[in-house]
Parts: C-alpha cells; sequence; structure tokens
C-alpha cells in the first residue's frame, strides 16, 4: 500500500493526457483551503490515506496498546511452566488480542463517538478528526508511561523542558511507553516465575538427594507446576493482574 501512491503519481506523470482527459469531468486529487486555514482532501485521497493507514495497523496494535504488556507476560509465563508449544504462539495472540479489546475499550469507545462518528456523519475534517482519535490514546500512553522513561526520551530527543505532559511529542511517548511495557511486563513476570522455580528448586534437591542424577528435573517438576498453576487458577490470576495493572 505504501507504493500506491508514488505509482500513481509516476502513472501521471507518465501519461499526462490522462490526467488532463479528466481534469474537466472529475477532480481526483484536490486539496481545499477553507476561510479558517484548515484543508480538506478529496475522497481519493481519503480513501488512499486511509488505505495506507490499514498496512500500519499492526505497528499500531503493538507499540499504541495494551498488548505488548500482556504478551511479554504470557510469553514468560509458557516459559515459567516449562512448556515449550503449548499453548502455541497463535493462541497466546489471540488471548492478548481479546485482552487487549477488553482493556482498550473505554479507550476505542471515546474515540468512536468523538472521531469517527463525526467524521462519519461529515461534521468535522479528516484532520480534526485524527487530532481528536489522537486525545484519549496519548491519555492512555501518558497514564501508563513513567515519567523516568519520558525523561529519558526526551533528552534523547533534544527537548530540553516541556511545561506540561500533554505537550509531549508522539515520536517520544511511543518509544517511552514502550520501555514502560516492558519493564511492568518483566515485573510481573518476575512475581509469576518465583513459584514455579521453587518448584523447580525442590524436585531438584529431591532428585538429587535420591541419587537420580540422571533424570532431568523439569521433567519431573512439569506435572507439579500444572497441578499448581490448575488448582489456584491461574489463568484467571493472570488475566485479572494485567488487567488490574492498567487500572481496570
Amino acid at each position: 500500500m505504501k507504493y500506491l501512491f508514488p505509482l500513481f503519481i509516476l502513472i501521471l506523470i507518465a501519461f499526462p493526457d490522462i490526467a488532463l482527459a479528466q481534469q474537466d469531468s472529475v477532480n481526483a486529487i484536490t486539496v481545499t483551503t477553507n476561510e479558517d486555514g484548515s484543508q480538506e482532501y478529496s475522497v481519493t485521497l481519503q480513501i488512499l490515506a486511509i488505505m495506507t493507514a490499514l498496512s500500519f495497523i499492526p505497528a499500531f496494535v503493538i507499540m499504541m496498546t495494551s498488548f505488548t504488556r500482556i504478551i511479554v507476560v504470557l510469553g514468560i509465563l509458557r516459559q515459567a511452566i516449562g512448556l515449550q508449544s503449548a499453548p502455541n504462539n497463535q493462541i497466546l495472540i489471540g488471548i492478548a488480542l481479546f485482552m487487549t479489546f477488553f482493556i482498550m475499550n473505554p479507550v476505542f469507545n471515546q474515540i468512536n463517538e468523538e472521531a469517527l462518528q463525526p467524521y462519519i456523519a461529515e461534521e468535522i475534517a479528516p484532520l480534526e478528526a485524527v487530532e481528536r482519535a489522537r486525545a484519549p490514546l496519548k491519555a492512555f500512553m501518558l497514564s501508563q508511561t513513567r515519567v523516568s522513561d519520558l525523561e529519558t526520551f526526551l533528552d534523547i530527543a533534544g527537548y530540553l523542558e516541556v511545561d506540561q505532559v500533554e505537550d509531549v511529542p508522539m515520536s517520544v511517548l511511543i518509544p517511552a511507553f514502550i520501555t514502560s511495557e516492558l519493564k511492568t511486563a518483566f515485573q510481573i513476570g518476575f512475581m509469576i516465575f518465583i513459584p514455579f522455580l521453587i518448584i523447580d528448586l525442590v524436585v531438584a534437591s529431591v532428585l538429587m538427594a535420591m541419587g537420580m542424577m540422571m533424570l532431568s528435573p523439569m521433567l519431573v517438576s512439569l506435572p507439579f507446576k500444572l497441578m499448581l498453576f490448575v488448582l489456584v487458577d491461574g489463568w484467571g490470576l493472570v488475566m485479572r493482574t494485567l488487567a488490574g495493572s492498567f487500572g481496570i
């Protein structure tokens, strides 16, 4: 999709007759400047921008929502239990996606009410819709980002001072948000790892005392870790912990 617009421009350059033939009948690419200085784009440009934005959806989901923290914690959980491929990656990603939709639902509803629906009703311009959609998402990211991470990336970017936290640009907020999410995910993963590590140590000590050094402690401890995880309702605890870490 990102090559569609340059390709379209090259076609117009290579075949100017096509553009001239359509000039009087259809204005496909137009930018209109309003009296207040704002700009409105033709439907063709809006569709092109939307189709191009679709290619950034995976990056948006990973970098600007709760998805990163959830998938990292689930990956650490699987490793702590000692399972290599169960649940598999598709299941973990599916759980992370639905948990992301659940946690981000208030933000998505606010974007829908304040930006998407007015834009569909043609009450606001596209650029204003983007600004309205950015506000609740930025507020969510700021609420989950540590001040130390923000200061670090502000220093790296060369911003000497910022009057308000809301004035932090997205180019600084996104990497700071991702760093904070990884740090929080590792903290949760550490707490999850401890009980399983204790079981591994106990099993390894018992096997060593019995002289069964050729038997893998991981193989023996796996059923006990699975039993412990099921008895304490492990999946429910993990989901509650993840949702609670976002203030839900």
